[in-house]
């Protein structure tokens, strides 16, 4: 396993990481969690991510328990959670930022978690609501307490995340360290190009999610929707949304570069998140042990990744972003 520093701080995080999102509390219970968490673990993995929001709760939960019944050392492992949808529908309990909310959200999750403090937490949406002071001031307090050692955002824009950067060097506070946005072959504008002057400026770190296109780049869907994949499951509608010809015709497309490799096309479409340097870690999702294991072996397809592999792959992306100064 390689790892890398999250951003310009000292922690340390494994290229591919463990996340609970869909699976967890959906897909599988607590058993079934406790195998691919531990060959995930057993591999090298040392980052394993979640969410109050996924399967309501239920997701730290499973989690929580699994960490207990694992018995690892605590300073073996990373654990995150973000906060922002909130588990209920009250006004401060939903959809904001606030400080009652995070401050009650961190207590709740260490709860589920059975934790003591999480090592990341993210605002995991932005709230154009609250006071981004307000936010910063929250999340600073949670950090000098030991409820967790790094907070970051997820899916904000460049300017939000500067906008907090510059509050807390303002105030001298705990600053936002990391990112966790949506990357994968087929979106990538964020992630190259908007966040591109963060990685240098202000040591941001990515933490990425969705690196197969939620399974599109695995050609699970090439011949339709299967039965029982996350695009079926309840509240996950807006996922066959994103399902299109066009996406699935490039997923095709790619599956020879892959034959060549030697490997299957999910394992390149993994290698190639892996191969940007300015990618801390990414999360990987699995409903099934040999899931976890072969997509681990991603690991080794990075070298295979030469110029001429990764030209002959933008070939049939044609989406590479444009520099800033190519505008």
């Amino acid at each position: 396993m390689n790892y890398r520093r999250l951003g310009n701080a000292g922690l340390k995080v494994s290229a591919l990481s463990f996340g609970s999102w869909v699976t967890f509390g959906n897909q599988m219970g607590e058993d079934l969690a406790l195998e691919c968490m531990t060959a995930a673990y057993d591999a090298g993995v040392n980052f394993f991510d979640n969410a109050e929001v996924y399967a309501n709760g239920q997701s730290e939960t499973v989690m929580g328990a699994v960490l207990k019944k694992a018995g690892w050392r605590r300073g073996s492992y990373v654990v995150s959670t973000k906060i922002y949808w909130g588990l209920h529908d009250g006004p401060n309990e939903k959809n904001t930022l606030n400080r009652k909310r995070l401050m009650e959200g961190i207590d709740g999750s260490l709860k589920r978690l059975q934790l003591d403090y999480v090592d990341l937490i993210f605002c995991h949406r932005a709230d154009r609501e609250t006071p981004i002071e307000e936010t910063v001031r929250a999340m600073h307090d949670i950090v000098t307490q030991g409820k967790a050692l790094y907070w970051g955002t997820s899916e904000w824009s460049a300017d939000e995340i500067m906008q907090a950067w510059h509050i807390a060097d303002k105030h001298h506070l705990h600053k936002p360290q990391m990112e966790q946005p949506q990357y994968h072959m087929l979106h990538r504008e964020r992630v190259e190009k908007e966040y591109a002057r963060l990685y240098k400026e202000i040591g941001l770190g990515a933490t990425t999610w969705s690196p197969l296109a939620s399974g599109i780049l695995t050609g699970k869907y090439n011949a339709g929707i299967p039965a029982g994949s996350r695009a079926t499951l309840k509240g996950y509608e807006w996922l066959k949304e994103e399902i299109t010809p066009d996406k699935i015709e490039t997923a095709k497309k790619l599956a020879p570069i892959a034959d060549d490799l030697g490997c299957t096309l999910g394992q390149m479409a993994l290698a190639w998140c892996v191969k940007n340097p300015d990618v801390s870690t990414v999360i990987t999702g699995a409903s099934r042990v040999a899931q976890v294991r072969e997509n681990l072996k991603a690991l080794d397809v990075v070298a295979k990744l030469t110029p001429e592999v990764m030209e002959r792959i933008e070939s049939v992306l044609g989406n590479k972003p444009k520099s800033g100064e190519e505008d």
